[in-house]
């Protein structure tokens, strides 16, 4: 009988070793496959964040060199004028007839002074400043009045809902996507009526850009097409979806939809 026991004594003993040792093996496994997975994870956020960041590098070029187009056009079609014009009026003044000169003086003064105020507003508008200090709606009433000096539009911007601050970045991009479709509309699309809407509900920021213009053609789509690439980017950048609705009866909707709370400035 003692045999027995004991034998069945040792019999536990053993098997009750090989399911600890089991056991120890399953965990030791499972430990490793779960180390495994999350150093593929983190090598797997790190890559996202290389690619993210590249991303935004890339747009951030790209930000540059259509701002120094637009710089560079602003100074060749508005202020290069003014200023060839004022000094036309100054090298047309007759020094034996001052008294009757004055209305020139008057013009090219004038003239000048609309030259340094356009220089100031370029200043601005290439300045992220103006998102920081002053957020994005107050940013695109100043674009819009930009253009509506030059009044070859009626361009209209409709704020609903309640709004809300977004970080800076977020609104900088939403700002620059709105510059990319104003610069496509002013070099392609022959619209006179433009209408910026902002959106805000619970969840989402609607901004959409709408032109009366001709609208893309094939070729027209390839001119634009860098343009329509850099604001789908960005808005991908941002979480967020673009859409393009275009015809030549109704002209060109862009529409960018993100999520609010992902992107609600702190307070």
């Amino acid at each position: 009988m003692q045999n027995a026991s004991a034998k069945g004594i040792i019999i536990f003993i053993i098997l009750c070793t090989l399911i600890i040792l089991i056991l120890i093996t399953f965990i030791t496994v499972i430990i490793y496959r779960y180390q495994k997975k999350q150093h593929a994870y983190f090598k797997e956020l790190e890559e996202l964040k290389v690619v993210h960041q590249n991303n935004l590098l890339q747009s951030q070029l790209e930000i540059q060199e259509q701002t120094f187009q637009n710089i560079s056009r602003e100074i060749h079609d508005s202020i290069g004028q003014k200023l060839t014009l004022a000094k036309l009026n100054l090298n047309t003044l007759n020094p034996d007839q001052l008294n009757g000169q004055i209305n020139k003086v008057n013009t090219a003064i004038t003239m000048i002074g609309e030259a340094i105020n356009d220089l100031s507003d370029i200043s601005r508008s290439m300045s992220s400043e103006l998102i920081m200090q002053n957020g994005l709606i107050k940013a695109l009433e100043f674009e819009v009045a930009q253009l509506t000096k030059l009044a070859l539009y009626n361009i209209k911007l409709i704020v609903t809902g309640n709004s809300v601050f977004l970080d800076a970045h977020t609104e900088l991009v939403l700002f620059r996507i709105v510059q990319e479709a104003l610069n496509n509309i002013v070099k392609h699309s022959s619209a006179s009526l433009i209408n910026i809407s902002i959106h805000f509900d619970d969840a989402f920021l609607i901004l959409k850009v709408k032109d009366n213009g001709t609208g893309f053609s094939n070729d027209r789509a390839t001119e634009n097409g860098i343009g329509l690439k850099n604001m789908s980017k960005r808005a991908m950048m941002l979480n967020g979806e673009f859409s393009i609705d275009s015809n030549s009866k109704n002209g060109t909707t862009i529409t960018i939809k993100i999520p609010i709370h992902e992107y609600k400035a702190a307070v």
